[in-house]
């Protein structure tokens, strides 16, 4: 073994594409690899509260929707737990919170079920509105880009929302909204992601 292994140099980074649909979500890209996929329906048949679909695009600084992204969500549950191996259970059964999408390769639309979260204590304890956290790779970018997405109909909440008030400018903050609508009676919320220009959602450092 060596005594040290500070001679050793950090790898160079590289970016997530084009391969990154059959590594990190083979069953959408044609191969039968696993049992059950991580996206699509991150809440389970068990979780109560409200059944909501999220969907979006994610759009480049030409306007142009990009079409090989990958998206993790990550949230609470209605009550606004989060889904934890040390909890098993304080959250409904089969409940993860936690799922993997990538976007369709002709339109770019990306998208998943859940069940719409509740408020959870932030780390001052100060209450935090539903949100859904999510990541974004694709080819093209180097470092995964983080958000949130905050639901319009919830604006007494956002309104105290710790993370939200960080950010300066109204129109900054209207970019992790998400616009609520209904589809086929079903609750559709729509958050498109802009990666570059005016309207470019806010990306946070985490």
């Amino acid at each position: 073994m060596p005594q040290s292994l500070n001679y050793l140099k950090e790898t160079p980074s590289q970016t997530a594409g084009p391969y990154v649909h059959i590594g990190l979500a083979p069953g959408a890209a044609g191969f039968d690899i696993y049992k059950q996929e991580l996206g699509w329906d991150i809440a389970g048949p068990n979780a109560t509260g409200e059944r909501i679909r999220v969907e979006g695009l994610v759009i480049d600084g030409t306007g142009s929707p990009i079409k090989d992204v990958l998206l993790e969500a990550w949230q609470a549950n209605a009550d606004g737990i989060y889904a934890h191996p040390e909890h098993p259970g304080d959250v409904e059964d089969g409940f993860r919170g936690w799922g993997r999408v990538i976007t369709d390769f002709d339109t770019g639309e990306w998208g998943f079920d859940t069940v719409k979260p509740g408020c959870v204590p932030g780390r001052s304890g100060t209450m935090m509105a539903p949100h859904i956290n999510l990541w974004i790779v694709a080819r093209g970018i180097n470092v995964g880009l983080n958000t949130r997405l905050y639901f319009e109909d919830e604006a007494e909440a956002n309104a105290a929302d710790p993370v939200i008030n960080l950010i300066e400018w109204e129109r900054r903050r209207a970019t992790l909204i998400a616009k609520r609508s209904e589809r086929n009676d079903q609750v559709v919320y729509r958050f498109d992601i802009q990666l570059q220009g005016q309207d470019e959602t806010v990306f946070f450092d985490i």
